[in-house]
């Protein structure tokens, strides 16, 4: 199993939360609670002109991240 980090991914790709990475221990609440908990699936809808935000779809709706929450995922290509 290989990590990937978002930006490593491209459009229409999937992928599935594994789990958070150290640093984000403050932020990983807040993602639980948007469905980014591990084992969910999901594929890269969009990137913003810069790369900021990331739009993915799961579980039946979009979410957007911006690169900071982003990097805290630890993800795997499906």
């Amino acid at each position: 199993m290989r990590i990937f980090d978002l930006k490593d991914m491209a459009i229409g790709d999937k992928g599935r939360v594994t789990g958070f990475s150290k640093q984000g221990r403050a932020y990983r609440k807040r993602l639980l609670a948007m469905g980014l908990t591990p084992g969910t699936e999901f594929s890269i809808v969009r990137y913003a002109p810069m790369g900021d935000p990331v739009e993915i779809a799961l579980r039946g709706f979009s979410l957007t991240l911006r690169k900071n929450e982003a990097d805290i995922l630890s993800i795997e290509k499906v």
